[in-house]
């Protein structure tokens, strides 16, 4: 068995990198720690935080190919964070125009949760404390 710490990082390719930016940093409330445009490769890597956690890397490429969007194809299912307020997060997107689920309640935890997506489909769930 592997001795791991925690989650380094997640990997997600863009098809556009500004939209995408836009979301995971204004919607979102991530922070860049570095953005970097690699001429060669004519793409994005930019490094983003949540606090002062690293957890994203955010990637574009040239024309990447679409991923399969059913909810259980087999790959990444959707990304998670914890919220305290289910209420107070409802109230955040729809201040912002962002659209979402309604909220429902985990049959084996009791918390409240909703699904949204960011501009590519990805599925982003946000999860009570």
């Amino acid at each position: 068995m592997l001795h791991l710490n925690r989650v380094h990082h997640i990997a997600i390719i863009c098809s556009d990198y500004h939209r995408s930016l836009e979301f995971y940093t204004r919607v979102l409330g991530l922070t860049v720690l570095s953005e970097h445009y690699r001429a060669s490769r004519q793409s994005y890597k930019t490094d983003l935080a949540l606090g002062n956690n690293y957890v994203i890397e955010l990637f574009s490429f040239p024309s990447p190919p679409p991923r399969v969007t059913h909810p259980e194809a087999a790959g990444l299912r959707h990304l998670a964070f914890e919220v305290d307020s289910i209420a107070a997060t409802v109230a955040e997107l729809d201040a912002m125009g962002v659209a979402h689920e309604e909220v429902r309640t985990d049959e084996l935890t009791t918390k409240q949760f909703l699904f949204s997506s960011d501009p590519d489909g990805l599925p982003i769930e946000v999860y009570e404390k």
